[in-house]
């Protein structure tokens, strides 16, 4: 008896996937739930589970080929699965063996406790999972885990000789670029600037730090107090906070602030949902939770869903000073830059001051300068007097 495998619905903007690598080959075995295909949106990588147990019987899309939402990918042989082991009678020796032989494969690494793109550069690069050290406590292998092993054995896929490689983009990749070059095209941006003096924040840090870990096991770090700048920003600036759709100007009493993640991928945006609502423990440890999901490319529709504005780090790749591109339909961005100590003057008086510059990049059309200027002022003095954070008040 044969089934289809079909594309499964991953979201209501998405229409299609691409096929980025088939886990099974054609005439293999595979039990119910057990990954068969992994496909690739243009926000998000999943694997498709078998339906049932069963064997592949054809494919239909090869790897590399895009697919349209309900697409049939391959053909499964339900009469060829891995049929039950008979039972049998086993002797008290017998069975305490079997139970050691299960232990010593627990204790073997295995592709479930790796990325499916860790997995994917693993196969292609002949390199063996368990030879493979994770970064990670819970010890899953992600991709830049993989990357590194390369590194570091001094491998590499590009060929002696060879001046260029032509790489197919991505769909990541590919809508990056279109929705990126859409925002410059429809929306009417420009970027205010100002400049922090983060004396404060990281006096709060460095005092508190150790407890807080303690707490909320995690570093007490600069993003949870952006966070919350940017949200007490927000209710007092909600254009900011708005979102232009056909001649309606729709003001967001909801604040999802979408955190910007670097992959080797591309960039992406999962939405810390109602921030306004979360403690700064609440807050690190969600941040932590969808960056990590990122960068092992587990994150779902529901992390990607929604955001009424975008924070943007890239002072931790030592960026000084730039122009953030607003992430559509949201109107505003607030890109954060490294911090430097410079010469600043303090009551008349020259001081050395830790200072980051920070830009809010915004949509003319529905933001006034008054209104953006005004928007920055007050997260710069929200972060210089963090305590109407700290307080709540």
């Amino acid at each position: 008896m044969s089934t289809e495998l079909i594309v499964p619905t991953l979201g209501e903007s998405i229409t299609e996937a691409t096929v980025s690598k088939w886990l099974k080959n054609i005439g293999d075995n595979f039990e119910a739930d057990e990954p068969l295909v992994e496909i690739e949106t243009d926000k998000i990588t999943v694997e498709v589970p078998a339906p049932h147990a069963g064997s592949l019987k054809e494919i239909k899309v090869s790897e590399g080929t895009d697919v349209e939402i309900g697409g049939i990918l391959g053909i499964l042989d339900e009469s060829k699965g891995k049929k039950p082991t008979p039972k049998k009678t086993e002797t008290k020796e017998e069975k305490v063996k079997e139970e050691v032989k299960e232990v010593k494969v627990e204790t073997k690494s295995s592709p479930a406790k790796s990325s499916p793109s860790a997995r994917k550069i693993a196969e292609e690069n002949n390199i063996k999972l368990e030879d493979v050290t994770s970064s990670r406590s819970d010890g899953r292998i992600n991709k830049e885990d993989v990357v590194s092993h390369l590194s570091s054995s001094n491998k590499t896929s590009t060929k002696k000789g060879e001046r260029e490689e032509v790489i197919k983009m991505s769909k990541i990749r590919q809508t990056i670029s279109k929705r990126l070059k859409e925002a410059q095209n429809t929306a009417a941006i420009l970027t205010t600037f100002n400049e922090i003096d983060m004396s404060k924040v990281m006096e709060i840090r460095k005092s508190k730090n150790q407890e807080f870990q303690s707490r909320y096991e995690v570093k007490l770090g600069f993003m949870s107090f952006f966070v919350k700048a940017v949200v007490k920003s927000l209710q007092e600036y909600p254009a900011v906070n708005a979102e232009i759709k056909d001649e309606n100007i729709i003001y967001k009493n909801h604040f999802d602030i979408g955190i910007a993640v670097g992959t080797e991928k591309g960039l992406v945006v999962p939405i810390l949902k109602d921030a306004d609502q979360l403690s700064f423990g609440e807050i690190e440890t969600k941040i932590i939770d969808l960056s990590t999901k990122a960068k092992d490319g587990t994150l779902t529709m529901d992390d990607l869903t929604g955001g009424t504005f975008t924070i943007s780090n890239g002072g931790v790749y030592g960026s000084m000073l730039s122009t953030p591109i607003i992430n559509r339909p949201q109107s505003g961005i607030l890109g954060m830059h490294n911090i430097q100590k410079r010469a600043v003057v303090v009551n008349d008086e020259i001081v050395i001051r830790p200072m980051m510059y920070v830009a809010l990049s915004y949509d003319h059309r529905i933001i006034d300068g008054k209104e953006s200027v005004g928007f920055l002022v007050k997260v710069k003095e929200l972060l210089e007097d963090p305590s109407e954070l700290v307080l709540g008040i």
